[in-house]
């Protein structure tokens, strides 16, 4: 993964794109990473152009190409989800799974309504990576404050201008 330029962020953030690089790099079977907030926002994502060599030894997979398909699927899921805790009256919800036949979608709360998604490839290990996300969001949900929102959003949307952050 090519790590997104991380000069003039906080320790916080770039310590969160640094969690994020290693959970996409490390797992085996992990394809893209998104982290939204409880406003379904996209704050980070993984690198989509990441593994180049691989992906042109295969067909695309998963959410259409960027990070925002991602999110808005997470973002989607986590609501759906936390609606259904509600009228179920069980309390919140830690975590959802969707086995597809060609993949795999995690989606993990992590803090004030923010979610960690994950999409997985066909032959992943569910429970390798549902570990892996719990291990990140132990890590990133104390330091994901309101004030480390903004500044991830105004990161992407600099990103994505290409004008400085």
């Amino acid at each position: 993964m090519t790590a997104p330029s991380t000069f003039g962020l906080s320790s916080e953030a770039r310590n969160l794109h640094w969690l994020l690089t290693n959970l996409v790099e490390e797992v085996p079977g992990i394809e893209s990473v998104a982290v939204v907030s409880s406003d379904g926002l996209l704050l980070l994502s993984s690198d989509p152009h990441r593994n180049e060599a691989a992906k042109a030894q295969r067909p695309r997979k998963g959410p259409r190409g960027s990070a925002a398909d991602l999110a808005t699927i997470v973002s989607g899921i986590g609501s759906l989800t936390i609606g259904a805790a509600r009228l179920m009256e069980y309390g919140g919800v830690k975590h959802t799974m969707v086995a597809m036949d060609e993949g795999s979608l995690f989606v993990m709360s992590i803090s004030d309504g923010s979610l960690l998604g994950v999409h997985g490839s066909a032959d992943c290990d569910m429970s390798v990576i549902a570990y892996h996300m719990a291990l990140f969001v132990g890590r990133a949900g104390h330091v994901l404050t309101p004030e480390l929102r903004s500044e991830l959003r105004k990161s992407l949307a600099a990103e994505s201008t290409g004008s400085p952050r």
